[in-house]
């Protein structure tokens, strides 16, 4: 079942990935660094505002569905839901167009920031159906819709930047008339969902006493991977931050669409197991997801590491990519290891639902990043600012796996994951064995046809993950699928 879900999410990641690399590289070149700085900080901002006050209901709509399905109170459990998020937009609305007013902000960012307002209601309200959809799974749909809100979004996005003065703030105005046209196909279905269903306060202080430990570490997770950006405007200045944030998107972009799919595929599978099947059963489908985390994270985080110059060369303008080579293998690291905790030992603490500790460990890790920032920052510049966060990384990943594993102990497959590693570097002998090669798109071909038929090779001859048996059934997916059409 997992292998099935995992093929029927590939498209929304294949959308994830055209808008995560299209942007870097598109948006670099139509943009100059200080503007493309002021569109890093307001979504780093749309970010934290939306993990701080929406995740945590998207939290308890995916956690709670399978139950409330169960016993027949699936009305309830939705309309419960998108009344809060009615009101709890309003209120945003209100206090940021207020906040807004009064701030000493230049005018262009003000804008900006008031359409990342627009963009972070409308997706925030697509995301609680998006929930919806992944809880139940329904794989199609969730596809189908994500992928088209992206596309169209980034479409949008740019045909605005291109033909009209808002600067920064056209990507953004995309987005939400994106996720506005998404919502005529979402809404329709969710009310028909919801009809009948009354708000229940009890359940409400359940979802939110399980979700705000989860959105708190959300927003600490997300002040340890993009927090820096407002240090480095305080210290450094905006095209500083756009150098920064496109290094920072390659490499972290890269390695989060790998892990947002694995886990939208395998988070959903392993409540219901535990849900159905206890514990056990949960951690039988844990296990597989680690193996399979190890099998495609490892040799995408070292691939980035090793094709940095090349990638930096073909993927962002001119101006950023000096920097942006800098800092990628250090963001690459830190991106695998911000993948494996948050799509892996974070499911510790959400299936013994003990969240609250999960935030604890997630504070701490900000601070730390931010405290060596104001260290790093003024000595090495940007490098500083990746050498700070994958020191904390590394420190989180490490607490999350001891005091999760007290918690709700998950699998630790070391002998796959020795296998995986061991593949991983052979990879990596095959790519330094490359000859330099003028041309960065040429180097960037090779490179990584080297890499992937080097890994591929290594990967089937140990058995690495269990690959072989993917191998198999994927062939069987796709004679199912042939025989089907």
């Amino acid at each position: 079942m997992l292998g099935r879900h995992l093929f029927g999410y590939l498209p929304v990641q294949a959308a994830q990935a055209i808008v995560g690399f299209g942007g870097v590289a598109v948006l670099t070149r139509l943009m100059p660094p200080d503007m493309y700085g002021q569109y890093a900080l307001a979504i780093t901002a749309m970010h934290l505002v939306s993990m701080a006050l929406f995740t945590w209901l998207d939290a308890a709509v995916a956690r709670f569905h399978a139950r409330a399905d169960a016993r027949g109170a699936l009305a309830a459990h939705l309309t419960t839901a998108y009344r809060t998020f009615f009101a709890l937009v309003g209120a945003v609305i209100v206090l940021g167009a207020l906040l807004l007013w009064l701030l000493p902000l230049p005018v262009g960012l003000k804008t900006t920031f008031g359409f990342a307002l627009a963009a972070l209601s409308v997706q925030s309200l697509l995301q609680i159906g998006q929930e919806t959809r992944r809880a139940a799974g329904a794989v199609a749909a969730y596809s189908a819709i994500g992928t088209f809100n992206l596309l169209l979004g980034f479409g949008l996005g740019i045909g605005i930047l291109m033909a009209t003065p808002l600067g920064a703030a056209g990507p953004i105005a995309g987005m939400a008339l994106g996720s506005l046209i998404a919502l005529v196909f979402d809404l329709p279905g969710q009310r028909r969902r919801a009809k009948g269903g009354k708000t229940n306060n009890r359940r409400l202080a359940l979802y939110f006493a399980y979700g705000l430990p989860i959105s708190i570490s959300l927003v600490f997770e997300h002040l340890l991977s993009a927090g820096d950006r407002f240090l480095i405007a305080g210290f450094l200045g905006d095209a500083a931050v756009g150098v920064y944030a496109a290094g920072y998107s390659l490499a972290d972009r890269s390695l989060d669409i790998i892990f947002v799919w694995l886990g939208a595929a395998a988070t959903p599978l392993t409540v219901a197991a535990l849900e159905r099947g206890g514990p056990e059963a949960a951690r039988e489908v844990a296990a597989r997801t680690a193996r399979i985390m190890a099998l495609i994270g490892f040799p995408a985080a070292a691939g980035l590491a090793l094709v940095a110059a090349p990638l930096a060369g073909v993927m962002v303008g001119e101006d950023f990519r000096a920097g942006a080579t800098l800092i990628l293998p250090w963001i690459a690291l830190a991106g695998l290891m911000k993948g494996v905790m948050t799509y892996y030992f974070h499911e510790s603490f959400i299936l013994g639902r003990r969240t609250r500790a999960m935030a604890g460990i997630m504070g701490a890790a900000a601070l730390l990043n931010l405290g060596l920032n104001l260290v790093f920052l003024p000595m090495f510049g940007i490098a500083g600012a990746a050498a700070a966060t994958v020191i904390a990384y590394a420190a989180s990943l490490l607490a999350c796996a001891l005091i999760g594993g007290k918690i709700f102990a998950l699998p630790l497959p070391w002998r796959d994951w020795g296998k995986t590693a061991l593949a991983t570097a052979g990879m990596a002998a095959a790519v330094l064995l490359v000859p330099a090669i003028a041309n960065n798109f040429l180097d960037l071909l090779i490179s990584v046809l080297a890499g992937v038929l080097a890994y591929g090779a290594l990967a089937v001859l140990l058995d690495a993950g269990g690959c072989r048996g993917w191998i198999g059934e994927a062939r069987s997916w796709l004679k199912t699928a042939e025989a089907a059409s």
